[in-house]
């Protein structure tokens, strides 16, 4: 019932806010214009398209907003106006009532928000779909004041993200079964991957322990900074961090007035992409405009700033060198290479013809090489395969999902800054050097230090293990020669018996000859 009245509660928002005449009317077909307009009868659909998405989104709660957030890094797959409103929802989504944060916080830790900080700003500076952030000052256990952002989550989310998450595995269910592709997209272990990483964002402690660890990952880089996590202040509910001060990376505009490098911030978030992804196996999923800003402080000028780490993506070593390989490969244009990587991994059908494979890839990629990213859209690179995939029976990866809307993003992000970058002669190189560290010297001595405190427990255990080694041959080889001549005196006096019958046998034989043939004589 209640994923029934979900269901309903969608419909409803579709047909109040005329996203059906939306849909219909980009359609050229004159009876499908006539459609909409009859069901756009009698509804006050005069706000613009553009803003009724967006609310409608805002109304939907936070699984729709976050798809609203993916969908607005894609200018190129949207018309302007559409991509400027959903921009609307990274930082901008309407905030609940500053008392209801209050009354989380001091819930939290309990007791007055006063005696928590030394001051606290009731005024939201920016809301997301699933939380809201104040600034606040703390003073530290040494008695200086220091500057923070307090992150409060939005009450009453996991209601609505359960419902919405129960009606996606209904819907999951009748793709899978109704579907001809059904079991090749695997839309259950989609969900299933969705619905974990929303729910993980829904405990502010594991956000913070995620930006704990990439902040440690990031250590030397001197590319990104990442807020430090205050842990006498961290609750599910509440986390309290490190005050960060940058400009939004969507205002290219005033981070060029101010002199930062743009084709250089561009090819640095390539750069930190790729190092989380295949260096860490460990990346920020949900890299939208809302959550990045560019410092402009003299000792850090032109890095970025990560904020909000809810979502979190993980690759195992299989993974990560399976898409370095599948990467490094796709850009050396050694599309056999790929196709050979796909049957391997049983991502195809072992019988598939690799000469195929890689004729089909080579069509969808071959075009888009050599041109910037002005010039190049994803979203159709991603249809063709999709295509291809769905000719060949390729199975989707779940575990993937996450690295394919990062990607997503990184390219939404890149076109912003820099239209004219080269996405793939700016990773080429680092996968390039990613594989030989993974099969170089460095990477043994890296694996022999790992296993360091392992071997210096084993060896002075050796001179005893060694000897027993040796021992235990001997010991069986003697047991088993005591057993070898056991038969072997059984056999032999089997065969003693075997004779003395034998011979009875022709003595008796000789005797009956004579007894038979001694009368002739």
């Amino acid at each position: 019932m209640s994923r029934i009245g979900r269901g309903a509660f969608i419909v409803f928002i579709v047909l109040r806010y005329g996203l059906d005449e939306l849909v219909l009317s980009s359609f050229r077909k004159p009876w499908i214009r006539l459609l909409a307009r009859i069901l756009s009868l009698g509804r006050d659909l005069r706000s613009p398209r553009a803003e009724r998405l967006r609310e409608a989104l805002e109304r939907l709660g936070p699984i729709f907003v976050k798809f609203g957030q993916v969908l607005s890094t894609r200018r190129d797959l949207l018309p302007l106006d559409i991509a400027e409103e959903l921009a609307k929802l990274q930082d901008r989504v309407p905030p609940f009532s500053s008392d209801i944060a209050v009354a989380t916080i001091e819930r939290a830790f309990h007791k007055p928000v006063d005696e928590v900080f030394e001051s606290f700003e009731r005024q939201p500076v920016a809301s997301a779909s699933i939380a809201q952030v104040h600034f606040a000052t703390l003073r530290s256990k040494s008695g200086e004041l220091r500057e923070v952002a307090v992150k409060v989550l939005r009450p009453g989310m996991l209601p609505v993200i359960q419902k919405d998450l129960s009606l996606m595995r209904m819907m999951a269910g009748w793709v899978e079964n109704l579907s001809a592709d059904g079991k090749r997209l695997k839309p259950r272990e989609v969900v299933a991957e969705f619905d974990k990483y929303l729910n993980d964002e829904l405990d502010l402690v594991r956000e913070a322990a995620n930006a704990a660890q990439l902040r440690r990952n990031m250590q030397g880089l001197d590319l990104v900074l990442i807020p430090e996590m205050i842990w006498d202040f961290c609750q599910p509910e509440v986390i309290v961090m490190e005050r960060m001060n940058g400009v939004p990376i969507s205002h290219v505009e005033r981070l060029r007035a101010a002199g930062v490098d743009i084709p250089k911030l561009a090819r640095d978030g390539v750069t930190l992409f790729f190092t989380q992804v295949f260096r860490d196996g460990f990346f920020h999923a949900d890299m939208h405009p809302g959550n990045i800003q560019v410092s402009l402080a003299p000792e850090t000028f032109g890095r970025y700033i990560s904020l909000d780490f809810g979502i979190v993506g993980t690759l195992t070593e299989y993974d990560k060198e399976y898409l370095a390989q599948n990467f490094t490969a796709f850009f050396r244009r050694d599309y056999k290479r790929v196709a050979e990587l796909h049957i391997e991994s049983g991502w195809v059908p072992a019988d598939t013809r690799v000469d195929e494979l890689e004729s089909a890839i080579r069509a969808v990629c071959e075009p888009y090489f050599d041109r910037p990213l002005k010039e190049i859209s994803l979203g159709m690179v991603l249809m063709r395969l999709f295509q291809t995939s769905r000719r060949f029976q390729v199975e989707i990866q779940p575990q993937l999902v996450l690295l394919q809307k990062t990607l997503l993003n990184i390219e939404g992000l890149g076109r912003q800054l820099d239209p004219e970058l080269d996405l793939w002669s700016t990773a080429k190189p680092f996968l390039e050097k990613w594989m030989l560290d993974q099969i170089g010297p460095k990477k043994l001595l890296e694996q022999l230090k790992d296993q360091a405190p392992h071997y210096a427990k084993l060896l002075p255990q050796l001179p005893r293990l060694l000897h027993e080694y040796l021992q235990r041959p001997r010991q069986q080889d003697a047991r088993q020669l005591d057993k070898l001549l056991a038969e072997q005196r059984r056999t032999n006096a089997l065969l003693q018996i075997l004779l003395y019958l034998g011979m009875g046998f022709i003595m008796s034989l000789l005797a009956f000859q004579v007894w038979v043939y001694l009368p002739t004589l």
